[in-house]
């Protein structure tokens, strides 16, 4: 994990995984449960400017660097209106963040480029408090991307997933990561998760949203 900006007074928590995890269910449930609380909840999703997102993908197995770029450039972007929220004490729960550049384009650079590419994202990017990941057998996901119908991404390939998945299990040694088994039904991923965030999140005040 990287050093937390000490001018965040919230909390910012990013759930990873690779495509058909149920990173977006788990952030939807989770921000209303906690909403029911009376906390502060804000949801924010990478790429947040979808057609910066869409080049970045459609360059990605050719170009990884400059689709890691791109990436980068959305995060940039994105930076002041994730900090405007930080900074109002919102709890933060992030589809996707730079570690989503490090597992997809990434694990496609050679040893010198990834590390730069490492270096860059903690120099661009908000750290996260915690990082959720979200562990599925690239089978499972595959078959759960199937069923949302239309053509596959390039990286929607089994032995894609399995790359980023294990790029994902290297990154999860270091502090602040939690692995969920996300095999299991939402409702269960998005129950463990909760227990597991209750001392960061349960222990904060609790304030209704304007």
């Amino acid at each position: 994990m990287t050093r937390s900006d000490p001018r965040s007074i919230g909390r910012l928590l990013v759930v990873e995984g690779i495509d058909g995890s149920g990173k977006s269910s788990v952030v939807r449930r989770l921000a209303a449960r906690w909403r029911r609380r009376g906390l502060r909840v804000e949801i924010f999703r990478e790429p947040s400017d979808a057609a910066l997102g869409r080049t970045a993908l459609a360059v990605g197995r050719r170009e990884p660097w400059n689709s890691a770029m791109l990436f980068s450039l959305d995060r940039i972007l994105a930076r002041p209106r994730l900090q405007r929220a930080l900074g109002r004490g919102s709890i933060v729960l992030q589809d996707r963040s730079f570690y989503s550049t490090l597992a997809y384009q990434g694990s496609r650079l050679r040893g010198p480029a990834r590390e730069r590419l490492a270096r860059l994202q903690r120099r661009i990017a908000v750290a996260p408090s915690r990082v959720l990941w979200l562990d599925v057998a690239p089978r499972e996901a595959i078959r759960r991307v199937g069923r949302r119908g239309g053509p596959r991404a390039p990286v929607e390939r089994e032995r894609e997933l399995r790359r980023v998945r294990e790029s994902y299990r290297r990154m999860a040694r270091a502090p602040g990561w939690i692995r969920l088994d996300a095999d299991r039904p939402i409702r269960e991923v998005v129950d463990e998760a909760d227990r597991r965030l209750e001392g960061l999140v349960g222990r904060r005040r609790a304030t209704r949203r304007r």
